[in-house]
């Protein structure tokens, strides 16, 4: 087997073989030495076992992880693939070896391993496809119908609609395509960003895969073979953004304990108590049930109850809890997770058989937009989207209800091209039958102005898309800051409001404008938090001051962000519950009047990403954009300013010749904290540079097998 591994100017890996098969298993070994750290955490939190090495702050995560049973959907998912797809199965084999050849040098590297005591264990054929569910399992945002439950409870129906959001626990993209007839080359344009919790490291991996079947240059999840969501093959491109469609179900489950029969598992043929659920047809069915114990690394180990009923794995509750909550999701249904759609993408030529490729995708649901050389254009959504009731769509239903059953699975729709351009930012559009609660139009409506302004486009003219900072929700408090009185407000107050009535509405980072709305934003969040009518939301404790649902779904629960996150909803509703709007925006700007100017608001908008160590810190720096922004970098209104989610890479494809595409990630190709390719990207990722995609093998580094980065080629 020869295996070539060359680096560019920024380390990203370009990696050559002799086949599919040897690959894999190049990708699999030059991940491991970039990314060991980051394989570790993930396949351990897929596996509810990462509290052995992060401790408490981790049981949370454990506890979901194994009581949604992703580890076992993840070995079931794999059983399938063999059956149904071996070459791919092998394939996933084949990355999965070379993950565990290259381990140990990687935790060499890394530094987090020496912190924590972790060694590195040999990853398991199906190990890629619980990383995958493990990133993914939450990114429908499922715990939303908790929150509903709530809203109709305490405040009807008719509330729901004011807090529809696309919310800080909800994963986002923009992506737009620029047609041949629109572009200065005759072909075709691609570019977006994917809007995740930003990562350290970075949770997508630029890389270029190459043998005689295929050169594939694009963004891939650590842990997991193949390019799924953004490549450019050379002839065919793809991209995807979240189609925010609902395909996970929760269940109210009835449990109880009946007495079972002698024999039945004790020793001494005593009878033993089994537990049983309510099921559609009246009847009571043993459910599955066995303890699992987590252990904690400084802390005493936990038990976990694991059950599962006929719908899905119980969630909330368990044997014993005056109700109980099963979560009923595709691949643990199916048993598969669309890796059989991997190969087919990476040998697409064109746009047809990127269609054909994503026929077979399941998880997530996304929306995908394609073009090709040849003019090809493709906008789809693709992924798997049960069929059943309107309310399994919305609430939390009754499993024992007739009629709450999946009956098969939706047709996927196709979308439209508009004067040679689509453009999807989580807005209602081709998935808007399959999905409940979809982002603004603003930030798609945005897109569309700025491509309208000119007739053609080019790669190089797209980065200033993804810069833009144009705030179109502010306009909901400005307009009512505009129809204060101004003989009502303290001077301090009327120069505050002339300030913002006069401000261009862009969160730049060096804006005074922008820290001053942002902080009377806050202050009007908070006091509308703390309105009677709606403090009756805050749901997550109880009495006891203890978390009424499991700490995990926290951000979709807390009354806060979806106070922030929907105000510009509240802010124009006819009526709100008898609150006194204009008295509040008043009080508001009063404070921030009162207070000490804010600064800029790159002062306190800062970059907060998610690291397993939360003890490693940096001097983080201050951000343009806002949520709502093309710019998607999310602060939470009313509870803090910092940004732990927005753009985790950027990307334009160019189909006139794929040299003059570019990407960009938050921090760096190499996973290793001091390394020189760690976090070098960051400063080209805060001004809005990216990257050239360099496929020229003669501009690149080949790497040795004895580079001190662990940055090498080699040859068996």
């Amino acid at each position: 087997m020869t295996v070539e591994i060359y680096r560019d100017a920024w380390g990203i890996p370009h990696l050559r073989a002799d086949s599919a098969q040897e690959l894999a298993h190049a990708q699999g070994r030059t991940t491991a030495v970039d990314r060991a750290w980051q394989l570790e955490v993930e396949r351990h939190r897929s596996q509810g076992t990462s509290a052995a090495f992060l401790g408490a702050d981790a049981v949370a995560w454990d506890r979901f992880a194994r009581q949604a049973r992703l580890d076992d959907t993840a070995r079931r998912c794999f059983a399938a693939l063999e059956k149904r797809d071996p070459e791919t199965a092998a394939w996933v084999v084949s990355y999965v070896a070379g993950v565990n050849e290259g381990l140990a040098e990687g935790a060499r590297r890394a530094p987090e391993f020496a912190a924590t005591g972790l060694a590195p264990r040999s990853w398991e054929p199906w190990s890629p496809l619980g990383v995958w569910l493990g990133t993914h399992i939450l990114f429908a945002g499922f715990p939303a119908k908790l929150w509903r439950e709530e809203v109709v409870r305490l405040l009807g129906a008719d509330a729901v609609q004011l807090f529809a959001m696309d919310g800080p626990g909800t994963s986002g993209s923009n992506g737009w395509l620029v047609s041949g007839e629109r572009s200065v080359t005759g072909r075709a344009v691609i570019a977006g960003d994917p809007h995740r919790f930003i990562e350290d490291p970075g949770v997508y991996q630029q890389i270029r895969l190459s043998c005689p079947e295929f050169d594939v240059a694009g963004l891939a999840v650590p842990g997991v073979p193949g390019i799924a969501h953004f490549a450019h093959t050379g002839t065919v491109a793809w991209a995807i953004t979240n189609a925010m469609a609902d395909y996970q179900d929760l269940y109210r489950e009835r449990l109880r304990w009946a007495a079972g029969h002698p024999g039945d598992g004790s020793s001494d043929g005593s009878s033993v108590e089994v537990l049983e659920v309510l099921d559609p047809d009246g009847s009571w069915r043993t459910a599955d049930r066995h303890l699992e114990t987590i252990h904690v690394a400084g802390s005493e180990s936990v038990e976990v109850e694991v059950i599962e009923t006929g719908r899905g794995p119980v969630v909330i509750g368990g044997a014993g809890a005056e109700e109980s909550i099963s979560l009923r999701y595709p691949p643990r249904v199916t048993e598969d997770l669309g890796f059989s759609a991997l190969l087919p993408l990476l040998r697409a030529r064109r746009v047809a058989d990127v269609d054909r490729a994503f026929d077979r995708w399941a998880e997530p649901v996304n929306v995908v937009q394609a073009a090709d050389t040849e003019g090809g254009l493709l906008h789809r959504v693709a992924g798997r989207v049960p069929v059943r009731s309107a309310d399994n769509r919305t609430r939390v239903v009754a499993a024992w209800e007739p009629g709450r059953e999946w009956q098969g699975w939706h047709e996927m729709p196709y979308g439209s091209f508009e004067d040679g351009v689509a453009v999807m930012a989580n807005q209602r559009g081709p998935a808007a039958p399959l999905g409940v609660e979809f982002a603004p139009p603003h930030r798609a409506s945005r897109i569309r102005q700025l491509l309208g302004a000119a007739k053609e486009w080019s790669a190089q003219d797209m980065p200033a898309i993804h810069m833009d900072t144009h705030l179109a929700s502010a306009s909901a408090l400005l307009d009512r800051l505009r129809a204060l009185a101004r003989e009502k407000l303290s001077p301090g107050a009327v120069a505050l409001r002339e300030q913002l009535l006069g401000w261009d509405r862009r969160m730049e980072a060096g804006s005074a404008e922008a820290a001053v709305y942002a902080a009377v934003r806050g202050a009007v969040v908070r006091r509308l938090v703390a309105q009677p009518a709606l403090a009756a939301l805050a749901v997550l404790a109880d009495p006891a001051g203890q978390f009424a649902y499991p700490e995990i779904f926290l951000p979709w629960l807390a009354l806060t962000p979806r106070v922030g996150f929907a105000l510009e909803n509240l802010l124009k509703a006819e009526q709100l519950y008898g609150i006194d709007r204009d008295a509040i925006v008043r009080a508001a700007v009063e404070e921030v009047a009162a207070a000490p100017a804010p600064g800029t608001w790159g002062d306190t908008h800062r970059l907060a990403p998610w690291r397993a160590l939360t003890d490693t810190s940096y001097d983080e720096p201050g951000l343009s954009g806002d949520h709502d922004c093309v710019l998607c970098t999310s602060a939470v209104p009313g509870l803090s300013d910092l940004s732990a989610r927005g753009p985790a890479a950027r990307y334009v494809w160019d189909l006139a010749d794929r040299q003059n595409s570019l990407w960009v990630v938050p921090f760096g190709a190499d996973g290793v904290p001091g390394s020189g390719h760690h976090r070098d990207q960051l400063p080209l990722w805060l001004k809005g540079d990216l990257v050239p995609v360099t496929t020229d093998w003669n501009k690149l580094t080949k790497q040795s097998h004895e580079s001190q980065e662990g940055q090498e080629s080699y040859e068996d």
